[in-house]
């Protein structure tokens, strides 16, 4: 520091110092904000994993669901026909 200056001595050396502080404090906040940005990234990840698992599973149920109305559609009488015509029971 130069001396004499037309300021304060304390006034200076306060200035100084929160300048030197912050310049200190850089290195620690940039990586907290890196931190931050990973986290909401990987949150973000998992959240659109757990919502495409549970719309696979909508549509798996959606596709059981048809599967099972399609076999209870079927005429059972006309099946137990052909059924029988194919083992020559009848």
């Amino acid at each position: 520091m130069a001396f004499p200056t037309s300021v304060n001595n304390q006034v200076t050396d306060s200035i100084t110092q929160a300048n030197v502080k912050v310049l200190g404090d850089a290195p620690a906040v940039a990586m907290g904000n890196v931190f931050q940005a990973h986290a909401q990234a990987l949150g973000n990840a998992a959240h659109n994993a757990t919502t495409s698992q549970q719309q696979t599973n909508v549509t798996a149920q959606a596709a059981t669901t048809m599967g099972v109305a399609i076999l209870y559609s079927l005429d059972t009488a006309s099946a137990g026909i052909a059924t029988e015509k194919i083992l020559g029971a009848g």
